[in-house]
């Protein structure tokens, strides 16, 4: 029956149409589309390498007392912008006062004995030119000199250390940078095992990060050596830090150190990246991503809604002379900007392969059609 009526419908959906464009309608033409092609070339290409980072004051310092004594004041607070100088904690210096006045007793005490031993000595040396006194008693006098002399300097020494142990008391920054924790108060006793806060120097900051095993492997077979080795991280691109929340911090860093062993367990090197830190925005332990943009020369990229999918293939669609796709296995790297693949293998320049509408694309099937 369907054979029966189907030619019946077919004339009549004809005359229709033939009616109603004798009445001047304009009715929707069919028209074929053509996908998006590309031709193969090679080029240079930025790639982002990106590791995980933490941010360090390139001067961090612990700071602990050098004396024993009662910690009487903290003249700062966390997280206070220092400069270098400044006071941060003053201890008891009652003691240290009493023992800088006991070496200058000292001190005055050992000049005194000195003058006396030196008067002696020259006293007796005169006799003995005049040969009143035997030579045993100008050479006990002379050594009797020299012990005084020597006192004289120890007792020095003493006065020298007993002004330095009262410095100690006055515990000032040793670079400008921001105060951490402090975990003392004041009344607490100290001496130089206790903590009292950690200065870190933020004028310059240091990212510290791992370097891939990938580029450990590349630096040994391009034979860098330790002599190298500073002229390749001078010649390496700038950073930028990105933070968690994805912003990227302002200024540009450079790689200033690459560590000379290979940790055995992750097979990585530790690298650290300066940034100059005028604004104070960046702080010890802040975590982001450093970012390094290395230049690939000379290869195939294509855009990577020009790669099909399919289970553990790509594939990507070639245009043949027919103008109809044939569907190839290539090799692709990812270049980390969202938006290229480098192919290493499976396409040659001067290809011509689908980009847009790829996904499309079925095997055999055309894809370019002349203009009209």
């Amino acid at each position: 029956m369907n054979r029966t009526y189907f030619p019946k419908w077919t004339l009549v959906l004809g005359a229709v149409v033939s009616g109603l464009t004798s009445c001047g309608l304009d009715l929707p033409q069919e028209t074929q589309t053509s996908f998006d092609t590309m031709t193969v070339k090679k080029s240079d290409i930025e790639i982002p390498a990106k590791f995980s980072a933490k941010m360090k004051g390139q001067a961090d310092v612990t700071i602990t007392p050098q004396v024993s004594g009662q910690l009487m004041k903290i003249c700062v607070s966390e997280g206070q912008q220092v400069k270098v100088g400044q006071t941060l904690f003053i201890i008891d210096s009652r003691n240290a006062r009493l023992e800088l006045e006991a070496a200058q007793a000292n001190l005055q005490a050992a000049l005194a004995q000195e003058n006396s031993a030196k008067l002696e000595f020259e006293s007796n040396k005169n006799l003995f030119d005049k040969k009143i006194v035997s030579s045993y008693m100008l050479d006990n006098s002379q050594n009797t000199y020299r012990q005084a002399q020597a006192s004289v300097a120890q007792a020095r020494a003493a006065v020298n250390r007993a002004k330095v142990n009262l410095g100690f008391c006055t515990i000032t920054a040793p670079v400008s940078g921001i105060i951490g924790e402090i975990p003392v108060r004041g009344g607490d006793q100290v001496s130089p095992m206790t903590q009292l806060t950690i200065l870190s120097g933020n004028t310059t900051m240091e990212a510290e990060f791992s370097v891939t095993e990938a580029v450990v492997e590349a630096m040994v077979q391009e034979g860098i050596n330790a002599e190298d080795k500073e002229k390749y991280i001078a010649n390496l691109p700038e950073a930028t830090f990105v933070m968690k929340n994805g912003t990227e911090y302002p200024h540009k860093g450079r790689v200033t150190s690459l560590t000379g062993m290979v940790n055995a367990a992750t097979g990585s090197l530790t690298s650290k990246v300066s940034f100059p830190n005028p604004d104070g925005h960046l702080y010890s332990g802040v975590q982001g991503t450093i970012v390094l943009p290395f230049v690939e020369k000379d290869v195939i990229v294509i855009p990577q809604h020009a790669v099909v999918r399919l289970q553990d293939k790509s594939l990507v669609y070639k245009v043949q002379a027919d103008s109809t796709a044939t569907a190839v296995d290539v090799m692709t790297e990812d270049v980390g900007n969202g938006k290229d693949f480098i192919v290493t293998s499976g396409l040659k320049v001067g290809d011509k392969i689908v980009t847009t509408g790829a996904n499309n694309v079925t095997e055999g099937q055309k894809v370019l059609f002349p203009k009209e």
